[in-house]
C-alpha cells in the first residue's frame, strides 16, 4: 500500500473500489486503462482488507476481555 492509500478510510476505499469495478464491468476501456483500473482495484482491496482485519482484531480483543467478566458474573448471579 502507498502512503496515500493508508490515509484512506474504509468507506472511501470501498466506494472507490466499487467505482473501479463498475468501470471494468462496463467495458469500453483500452487494455492499458483496464490494467491500470485493475491495479488500483487491487490496492483498494488491500486497504479495505487492512481496515477489516484491524476491526476484527479489535472485536476479538473486546470479546476476549469480556469472557472472564461473563464467567465470573454468571457464578455470582447463580449463587445469590
Amino acid at each position: 500500500m502507498t502512503g496515500t492509500d493508508t490515509a484512506l478510510g474504509y468507506e472511501q476505499a470501498r466506494d472507490e473500489l466499487v467505482e473501479v469495478v463498475r468501470k471494468l464491468e462496463a467495458g469500453g476501456t483500452s487494455l492499458e486503462e483496464s490494467l491500470a483500473l485493475w491495479e488500483r482495484g487491487e490496492e483498494l482491496a488491500k486497504v479495505c482488507r487492512h481496515w477489516l482485519e484491524g476491526a476484527r482484531a479489535r472485536l476479538d480483543s473486546a470479546l476476549a476481555a469480556r469472557e472472564p467478566e461473563a464467567a465470573g458474573g454468571e457464578g455470582r448471579e447463580g449463587g445469590a
